[in-house]
């Protein structure tokens, strides 16, 4: 929540992981989210409208945590595409939410071969 002489704002969870879940599905490389069962434990990709559920923030007084749970194509560097997530979802987050985003956790759920 943010406060200022004209009252206070505060944004959902659901929003700020539509923000940073869109920065993430953008970078090159990336399928879209992804959740495990509980049941088999494999990952499932998750649906455009669903990928909130692909996302865990944590929020304290102006900053915040993100974890975010992903699918990869098969053969790119996980590397490589995971510090281009962090930097593109918090570039993101705080450029249209202007809290401060203290770290941005990938988990890579598993990769998808070929359509």
């Amino acid at each position: 929540m943010m406060k200022n002489e004209f009252g206070s704002i505060k944004i959902s969870n659901d929003c700020l992981a539509n923000i940073a879940g869109n920065a993430a599905t953008s970078c090159y490389g990336v399928v879209g989210m992804a959740v495990r069962s509980g049941k088999d434990g494999i990952a499932k990709l998750l649906k455009r409208e669903k990928m909130s559920k692909g996302i865990k923030i944590r929020t304290s007084e102006n900053a915040m945590a993100i974890d975010l749970y992903i699918m990869v194509e098969y053969g790119v560097n996980i590397g490589t595409i995971a510090d281009s997530i962090k930097d593109n979802v918090k570039y993101q987050v705080e450029l249209v939410t202007g809290l401060d985003v203290k770290k941005v956790n990938v988990h890579v759920e598993g990769v998808r071969i070929g359509d």
